[in-house]
């Protein structure tokens, strides 16, 4: 089974595309804005000009860049091309806080990620994908970091964050904050990955969306395969941004309700339910009486 769908995406991409209006805040690494699969008429970047274009990557082969690219193109690449391309008719807000330079994998601090999380939304994001790891040693400092998430739940908007790949049970700040929905990654058969993170908040407010072997954009027109949270959080992301593209009337609320509580029994377990997108489309159909025309 394809990863869209297993995450009930098939029938909700043949629907919509997204609209333009419908702005997804994406704090990662920079976007190669070289890949020509990549719908770069759709993103823009967030940092200090918000309508300006993308700068792309001065180091194009750095692990941040990868990184970055691969989530956009989950997100915005051209319908198509072998990424799963889940909105690419929404406006990718981009705001780059990893440095090309490093040559480990991509993290940040609680204060860095808080100033991009409330520029992003600031610039319009209704949803913001965070897919990233905070730095070990930082990890008390996260007032700042509380205050970004109040300010996106001030703001009427969403945030999905990747639950990490620790292979442990707990969570840091990030993902116990009540306004923030978790990612734990999955395999092909819906069962958790090895080395997801798991833990009581994931599985009360979670999700489970695919997270193996991912096909998606890398620099150039490099296409590469990621495993993890980072990958599966953007499916979570893309459904939301389609969501509310068909339902542009619907509250935060509306939109996260739909995503993770629709057709969900109560939740005890440290393993979060599988998204299923269509499922959360028939449910805010069914509550709205309509689709957006």
């Amino acid at each position: 089974m394809s990863p869209l769908d297993l995450a009930g995406l098939t029938l909700l991409m043949e629907r919509t595309s997204g609209r333009r209006t419908l702005m997804v805040g994406l704090v990662d690494g920079p976007v190669d804005m070289g890949n020509a699969k990549l719908n770069t008429e759709a993103v823009q970047e967030a940092a200090v000009r918000p309508s300006a274009r993308v700068s792309g990557c001065s180091l194009p082969r750095s692990i941040s860049c990868r990184h970055g690219t691969f989530v956009a193109g989950i997100l915005a690449a051209r319908r198509g091309s072998r990424a799963p391309a889940i909105c690419p008719e929404c406006t990718l807000l981009v705001r780059a806080i990893f440095a090309e330079a490093t040559q480990q994998l991509p993290s940040t601090t609680p204060d860095e990620l808080a100033s991009a999380i409330v520029e992003v939304v600031e610039a319009g994001a209704k949803v913001v994908n965070l897919s990233c790891q905070l730095l070990p040693e930082s990890r008390g400092a996260d007032s700042a970091l509380a205050g970004a998430l109040d300010f996106v739940a001030s703001r009427g908007a969403i945030c999905v964050a990747a639950a990490g790949n620790d292979g442990f049970v707990g969570g840091s700040a990030m993902i116990r904050h009540p306004w923030v929905i978790p990612v734990a990654a999955c395999d092909g058969a819906g069962r958790p990955a090895a080395g997801t993170n798991l833990g009581h908040s994931i599985g009360r407010r979670g999700l489970l969306a695919p997270g193996e072997r991912i096909h998606s954009l890398g620099p150039g027109n490099e296409e590469i395969f990621l495993d993890g949270t980072s990958a599966a959080a953007p499916f979570v992301t893309g459904t939301a941004a389609l969501l509310w593209s068909e339902f542009p009337e619907a509250e935060a609320s509306d939109i996260w309700q739909a995503i993770t509580q629709s057709g969900v029994a109560r939740r005890n377990s440290v393993v979060p339910p599988l998204l299923d997108a269509w499922r959360a489309y028939q449910w805010l159909n069914l509550h709205f009486g309509r689709a957006a025309a």
